[in-house]
């Protein structure tokens, strides 16, 4: 008798591994979509970026040179229509001279738009440079001056102060009727001036806020009833001022101060 043998005992089943099912479906339509959106964006982005083909000026000027805007803008043509660095173009046309302000924009579909304002030259500066009401020196030389311009003088750099100053003068000589024909400081820092009337003033370089006060309480008082008469009017004393006559010449001025007059002023 077999003790230990072979019997017809069937094989335990070895459990199966199950693979995770993939979702072949699924991803073909996620692929589908993302190839989908990739050639729409492609395809927007080619439409939307296309050439710049033109570009439109706007705004009247009469001194700004048309074909220094139409040089900087070439430049532009041609690029991408989102591609385009409008600050930069900006910019370009800022350095322009003539040119104030300028606004450079996108205008659908295939087109910039630049809208340039021009300068206005509220005085002359020097021989002949402009400046702007802000007191900037928007052209250093030019040929054509407007006689109608006050002029106004002084060391490099000195043409925001000497702006400031002119304005100052200017809002209370309206006050009276009259208007400042011309402003000077010299490098040692003295001021003299010109009315509209043809009165010289010299302010020197000492208080000259003060003097000024004194200069329009005499022009009210003393000077306004005679201004004919009157060729310059020296401000540069301790408590008074003198009086320089058409018809004669003056004491000599205190030599301590003496400016450096503008031409209209002769030398007393």
């Amino acid at each position: 008798m077999k003790l230990f043998g072979r019997g017809n005992r069937k094989r335990r089943e070895q459990p199966l591994v199950k693979l995770p099912v993939i979702p072949w479906v699924a991803i073909g339509s996620v692929l589908g979509v993302l190839v989908m959106a990739s050639v729409l964006v492609t395809a927007a982005r080619w439409v939307l970026n296309r050439p710049v083909e033109r570009v439109v000026i706007n705004g009247e000027f009469e001194r700004v040179s048309a074909d220094g805007l139409e040089a900087v803008l070439r430049t532009a043509m041609g690029k991408g229509f989102l591609g385009a660095d409008l600050r930069a173009i900006q910019e370009q046309v800022m350095a322009q001279p003539w040119v104030a302000t300028a606004r450079v924009s996108r205008q659908w579909p295939d087109a910039l738009s630049v809208t340039v304002t021009e300068e206005e030259p509220a005085a002359r500066w020097g021989a002949d440079g402009l400046l702007n009401p802000q007191g900037r020196l928007f052209v250093r030389h030019t040929t054509h001056i407007p006689a109608e311009l006050p002029r106004l003088n002084g060391p490099e750099g000195s043409e925001a102060e000497v702006a400031a100053r002119f304005i100052a003068i200017q809002e209370r000589l309206v006050e009276r009727g009259l208007r400042l024909a011309a402003l000077d400081l010299d490098e040692r820092g003295a001021w003299s001036l010109v009315i509209s009337n043809g009165i010289g003033v010299r302010l020197g370089s000492q208080d000259v806020d003060s003097r000024l006060t004194r200069f329009f309480d005499a022009l009210d008082n003393v000077v306004a009833p005679v201004a004919a008469d009157v060729q310059f009017v020296d401000m540069r004393y301790t408590n008074g001022f003198s009086i320089g006559w058409k018809q004669q010449r003056s004491a000599r001025s205190p030599v301590d101060d003496e400016p450096r007059f503008l031409e209209a002023l002769p030398r007393a």
